[in-house]
């Protein structure tokens, strides 16, 4: 067996979602350079035209559709069109979601819809528009990006963590499902990443010490420090390839050791 040719995705299309930015650019960006040809949706014209500039500054020949995942017509119409131009999907990473940080009593159950609309029902709609298409290829790789909030509560974050807590289910559960038809679900469970979105959480304070929630989340790591979008590809590219097919039902945390961690005695 050649280990690295399991590594390879020549050949293979990957539609990432709500890959104009963060970590679901990192990961298509990763997929990309294992062989795949990448295809991403954007909800409107600007933030498509955007992205599809950064994938050329990147070398990057990705294929920009728009779409809603929260929209089963929408996805059903996108991944027709992905069949006519590409020939089907072979990857699905279910990347898009949101979070809205706010106090339970203090939510309102429209936005707490609205995570669990994007974040566990979006991964829902996609998973079950490609899987006919890879059940008739035989073959089919489905990774949801989940989150150590599958794991662990925390307070201001009712909604995403019960968005991500049934999306390790619905891994689990298309696992159980589809995975006679040589379809390997899988998910990845990031850490703190460190992202543009989370820049204000890490800048030194006026008299040169870190941010506090910096200090917690460092304090937290074994790894002792935040991970980066580039922590995300080796991960993405293996559950991606062949080199795991018979990883299925498996959420793979790459959170620095935190979740190990009980944390340091005060």
């Amino acid at each position: 067996m050649d280990i690295m040719k399991s590594f390879s995705l020549e050949g293979k299309v990957a539609l990432v979602t709500g890959a104009a930015y963060g970590i679901g650019f990192a990961i298509a960006e990763a997929l990309a350079g294992a062989g795949a040809k990448i295809v991403f949706n954007c909800r409107n014209q600007e933030n498509l035209d955007k992205a599809m500039a950064d994938y050329k500054a990147k070398g990057i020949e990705a294929y920009g559709y728009i779409a809603d995942v929260t929209r089963e017509d929408q996805v059903t119409d996108l991944v027709a069109k992905i069949e006519a131009d590409l020939g089907g999907v072979d990857i699905l990473v279910n990347n898009a979601g949101i979070i809205k940080r706010i106090p339970m009593t203090e939510m309102s159950a429209e936005d707490f819809r609205q995570v669990v609309d994007i974040d566990l029902v979006g991964p829902f709609i996609c998973a079950k528009a490609v899987i006919p298409g890879m059940i008739k290829k035989g073959h089919g790789k489905i990774i949801n990006i989940c989150s150590m909030m599958s794991e662990l509560g925390r307070e201001t974050v009712s909604a995403y963590a019960s968005a991500k807590g049934g999306l390790k289910m619905l891994t689990r559960n298309i696992c159980s499902e589809y995975g006679e038809a040589n379809i390997q679900c899988n998910g990845i469970g990031p850490g703190y990443i460190a992202t543009p979105q989370t820049a204000p959480l890490r800048e030194r304070q006026a008299d040169g010490s870190r941010h506090p929630f910096d200090q917690f989340i460092v304090a937290k790591t074994p790894a002792a420090r935040w991970g980066t979008p580039e922590d995300l590809m080796g991960p993405a590219v293996f559950l991606a390839s062949e080199a795991s097919d018979f990883v299925n039902g498996h959420i793979l945390y790459v959170d620095g050791g935190i979740l190990a961690y009980i944390g340091k005695q005060p």
